[in-house]
């Protein structure tokens, strides 16, 4: 049975556009969303990474993200300055070999010619 009844599934044999067969169209476009409004594409010097902070009142965001992208990490709750959220991050194999391909299918510059550059610098800096 399929796990996410009513998502449309595109490419060939009902694989995302990316080319893997348990994501769909939405929760790629779904996580797309999510980084080109609130994600940061960067590093810290060694390593890219690409994380994305919310308050805590997105648990529910986060879990749904933890499980879609299996590979990524949560870390959480923080505290900082009365300030509560979660840190979520996509580093290492995970992040070249499921979400750098992801974001090359459907990150565009019409988008946010902001991010898509922030990415493009990323991928550049850490040789993507």
């Amino acid at each position: 049975m399929d796990e996410h009844p009513g998502e449309a599934r595109h490419g060939q044999h009902g694989e995302a556009p990316d080319g893997d067969p348990s994501l769909s169209g939405f929760d790629a476009g779904f996580l797309v969303g999510l980084l080109v409004g609130e994600g940061h594409f960067g590093g810290d010097g060694r390593q890219p990474h690409v994380t994305l902070r919310m308050h805590t009142d997105h648990r529910a965001l986060f879990e749904w993200l933890v499980a879609r992208f299996p590979g990524s990490k949560l870390y959480g709750p923080y505290d900082h300055s009365g300030r509560r959220y979660y840190q979520w991050m996509a580093r290492g194999p995970f992040l070249r070999e499921r979400i750098v391909p992801l974001l090359d299918s459907h990150l565009r510059p019409e988008h946010s010619v902001r991010a898509w550059e922030r990415y493009q610098r990323m991928k550049t800096t850490y040789r993507l």
